[in-house]
């Protein structure tokens, strides 16, 4: 059944703040995320008879916010290889003089660089797991995996996390104690 105008309205209410707090934390500007937020409604009310009822609806949006991150991931990343092509053309050809060089902006602290040391998939489901608060039924609904696939990558992901921590701590012999929030069974 094709949901109303107005349960579209509530489910947009019951989930935005959720949601939008999904994109803020992948956005590197808020503003992407909010435009992004606007795209995942976008997305639900134009496939609303794909719309699952009750919480399902809301990993169903978990999903589409993915798939919209995705896209804004990769568009933004062949945004930037077309410029640094483009100035290096320029450059190559002489045409303006080499400007100061790129300050270094890693300034982020020992977690995050050891989260952009997993792959995509890996971080996802670390981040669904701590973040979203998601167990591995919900994550695996988000990813388009099964639970016992979630369980065992999600178990794999946070002993890679580990081992990215330990390296960092320049004692890789100690075993690093983390906090990330382990999804049930």
């Amino acid at each position: 059944m094709i949901p109303s105008e107005e349960d579209f309205e509530a489910l947009y209410t019951r989930t935005r703040d959720q949601i939008l707090g999904y994109l803020l934390r992948r956005c590197a500007h808020p503003e992407d995320a909010a435009d992004l937020l606007a795209e995942v409604y976008l997305i639900a009310w134009r496939r609303r008879h794909d719309l699952p009822a009750g919480d399902e609806a809301r990993l169903w949006l978990y999903g589409v916010a993915r798939h919209a991150l995705a896209n804004h991931r990769r568009g933004t990343l062949r945004r930037r290889e077309l410029g640094q092509r483009l100035r290096s053309e320029i450059l190559a050809a002489n045409l303006v003089a080499a400007g100061p060089e790129e300050r270094d902006r890693d300034l982020l602290p020992m977690l995050r660089a050891a989260l952009h040391r997993l792959s995509d998939d890996d971080r996802e489901l670390v981040l669904l797991a701590a973040w979203e608060q998601l167990d591995a039924t919900q994550i695996a609904e988000v990813m388009g995996l099964s639970a016992g696939t979630v369980r065992t990558r999600l178990h794999r992901a946070r002993t890679r996390l580990r081992q990215h921590l330990a390296r960092a701590t320049r004692n890789p012999s100690q075993p690093v104690q983390m906090s990330v929030a382990k999804a049930p069974p």
